[in-house]
């Protein structure tokens, strides 16, 4: 935390969740942590030599044997001592001299180098061209290594050619037995270089393209969960997925075709000028020929990537057919909507179809008219070349031409791959577009790791707060002024689209563009760490998600390090823990995905025990109860009131009866704060709250106490 604040980065050590198997943090945990918390980190091993000659660097970290740290802030090379100082001390705190004996008693040679990023990181930087460009030149060392054995590969391709045309020229000729042995013996020592020297660059290029799949994956994913909500929730699921997948055809492209040119680019720079020494017509011609290809190749580069956008464009429609189809199996099931769902799959399979017929009839123009150009070089040549041998128009002797048509198709092969490479781009650069209009949104990556970080008590202040939604063309909230303080049970009620739920998405930091003051204990919303803030709520929703795990597992999602008697805690205090010992396999039963083996209220009590497990201070829970049953309903209601107290608590519902015991109740009518107070108070003087209370509960007085209805009177006979 020290030398983040260094940098005027504020880290709070209760956010830090290493691996479960870690009882202390090791130096990879560190970097990972502090990465996301937008540092940039490094962990590297060093020796004391090389750390008491660091003089003029920021604070860093030190890992102790015992699990503990030490704080680097100078050092002495003439005294051959480091300063160290408490990481978890003050500023203050005097810097203690160690010397070399006493810090190998507790060091482990490790260190955590931190500093804050100041330029904008690939983890931000816009996905496109450019950003693919960094991400393959940041492995300047492979890429050394594979350019230096691919030149080498390329010297030894000349030889065989070479030796060949001395074979054929002497050898043959002139039956030298003693020539044919010795060239033997330099084809046999070639070849095991160069098969040894073809593994190796096949293992750096093996090794290159995992570490470059790995980066790009991971980047993908943080930019995806680094979205708003909003975003998702404007754009169609299906819809994201197809987008964002196009990245992998990119991935493909990179490791794939651009690698397999980029090498044969090599062998066309060592050969070509080596061909041109042998015979400048030929070399030429095969040139021409490569260049007729790779301008063919141009020509179509347009008509063909339009087509392939609507291939592009055809396959995610079908995509998102099949995603809504599986996420919305039970209701496609229960409504025996199999048949129109066929028929929109059929439709969007014929689209694609006609769209990939379209680009690929279009795709096999150049294809067709640049196949008597590969066939000119490969077989016309030799042709041409026999005929200025046999016109004395060329000095190349038999063993000669043959030497050139094996060197000739080599030199060919990468230019036609060349121009190949174009037609292919387009449809990457397609794809990359695809992948942008996703993963180039504006993200809340800013919000999540900037910003303070102030201990959560649970005070709220509206102050003519005022939020419109981005496609709205009215205020969903409209001047909302109230404030609570800490340990308030504050409920809020109203008519649909009254702003209840707005109330609390701005709570929880999901649209920040509203107007006015948003406070939590006297600190604007807006100043606050985002991860910081969501992690000091507990949220219950009406439509909790669990995770396809163990019980335990979806309990102590948001803190993994956690132990099961905290999960045993957390469920006690969600009344979840009765529930939980009945189940075959207790707190590690397997939970099906789409939660299809427990029941509506049992998920919602698992949500609550997975909110309160990190004891929130203040709670925010919408609708949560409106899809349990009555008894479900009473059971959690019950669970609530024991979870409340010392919390501030947030309940949306648009049950008035789970209200009544609230502080306060917040009426909301068309985005403005009608009434706040309790319920009592309400019931007599808010005409909303009180046509809301009678419609839901007639068989109550309006203070909440039953109604005694009088017995009927039989009537008397004559």
């Amino acid at each position: 935390m020290a030398a983040a604040r260094y940098h005027g980065a504020e880290l709070v050590a209760a956010d830090y969740r290493g691996p479960i198997t870690e009882v202390t943090p090791s130096p990879a945990s560190l970097v990972q942590w502090l990465s996301e918390q937008g540092m940039v980190a490094k962990a590297m091993s060093l020796k004391f030599r090389y750390l008491v000659r660091m003089t003029n660097t920021p604070p860093f970290v030190l890992i102790f044997k015992d699990g503990g740290a030490g704080l680097f802030v100078g050092a002495d090379p003439a005294r051959g001592v480091v300063w160290l100082r408490d990481p978890m001390g003050t500023e203050g705190d005097i810097p203690v001299a160690v010397d070399e004996l006493r810090l190998s008693q507790v060091w482990t040679g490790d260190v955590v180098l931190v500093q804050r990023s100041r330029n904008q990181s690939e983890n931000e930087a816009p996905i496109n061209l450019a950003w693919l460009t960094r991400m393959v030149l940041r492995e300047r060392r492979s890429l050394r290594d594979i350019s230096i054995a691919s030149v080498v590969l390329s010297l030894l391709t000349i030889f065989p050619a070479l030796i060949v045309m001395q074979v054929i020229d002497k050898v043959v000729n002139h039956h030298s037995m003693a020539t044919l042995i010795a060239i033997s013996m330099i084809i046999l020592t070639l070849t095991s270089y160069e098969t040894l020297l073809s593994y190796g660059r096949r293992e750096i290029v093996l090794v290159l393209s995992t570490r470059l799949d790995s980066r790009i994956a991971l980047v993908i994913f943080s930019r995806l969960l680094s979205l708003p909500l909003e975003y998702f929730e404007r754009q169609q699921a299906g819809t994201v997925i197809g987008r964002v997948a196009q990245i992998y055809k990119v991935r493909d492209f990179i490791t794939g075709k651009l690698m397999s040119t980029f090498l044969d680019m090599f062998t066309l720079m060592v050969i070509l000028p080596f061909l041109f020494f042998m015979s400048s017509t030929l070399a030429w011609m095969t040139m021409a020929a490569a260049g007729l290809i790779g301008l063919l190749v141009v020509i179509f580069i347009g008509p063909v990537g339009r087509l392939i956008g609507r291939v592009i464009a055809a396959e995610m429609r079908r995509a998102n057919i099949m995603y809504e189809s599986v996420a919305g199996i039970r209701t496609l099931k229960t409504l025996a909507l199999e048949p129109s769902r066929r028929v929109e799959w059929d439709v969007a399979t014929a689209d694609v179809v006609r769209a990939k017929l379209d680009a690929g009839r279009m795709a096999n123009w150049p294809s067709t008219l640049s196949m008597p150009l590969e066939m000119f070089i490969s077989r016309g040549v030799i042709l041409v070349g026999a005929y200025l041998l046999l016109t004395g128009s060329s000095t190349l002797g038999a063993g000669g031409l043959v030497a050139f048509m094996m060197l000739g198709g080599r030199v060919a092969s990468p230019l036609v791959s060349l121009a190949k490479l174009l037609e292919e781009f387009t449809e990457v650069r397609s794809a990359l577009g695809e992948a942008g209009a996703v993963l180039n949104q504006p993200t809340e990556t800013k919000a999540l790791t900037n910003g303070m970080r102030p201990r959560i008590e649970g005070a709220l202040s509206f102050e003519d707060v005022n939020f419109t939604y981005p496609a709205g063309s009215t205020k969903a909230l409209d001047e909302v002024n109230f404030e609570i303080p800490a340990g308030t049970s504050l409920g809020i009620v109203g008519r649909s689209g009254s702003g209840k739920s707005t109330l609390t998405r701005l709570l929880q930091g999901v649209s920040r563009n509203y107007t006015g003051f948003l406070k939590l204990d006297g600190v604007d919303l807006r100043e606050i760490n985002l991860t910081h803030l969501r992690k000091s709520f507990g949220v219950v929703l009406q439509d909790n998600f669990l995770f396809r795990g163990t019980i335990r597992d979806n309990i102590t999602a948001n803190r993994p390090g956690l132990t099961l008697e905290d999960a045993v805690r957390a469920a006690r205090l969600a009344g979840a823990e009765e529930f939980i010992e009945r189940m075959p396999g207790g707190y590690e039963t397997w939970i099906e995905e789409g939660s299809t083996n427990i029941s509506g209220g049992q998920r919602q009590r698992l949500a609550i025990a997975r909110a309160v497990i990190t004891d929130p201070k203040l709670m925010i829970l919408d609708e949560a109860t409106s899809a349990l049953d009555p008894e479900s309903e009473a059971l959690v209601n019950a669970n609530l009131k024991r979870i409340s107290k010392g919390r501030t608590m947030i309940i949306v519902s648009h049950r008035l009866s789970s209200l009544v015991d609230c502080d306060l109740i917040l009426v909301m009518e068309r985005g403005k704060v009608a009434d706040l107070a309790p319920h009592e108070v309400l019931v007599e003087r808010c005409a909303i709250y009180r046509q809301l209370w009678l419609q839901q509960n007639r068989h109550l007085d309006p203070q909440g106490n039953k109604r005694v209805t009088p017995a009927p009177l039989l009537a008397e006979g004559d």
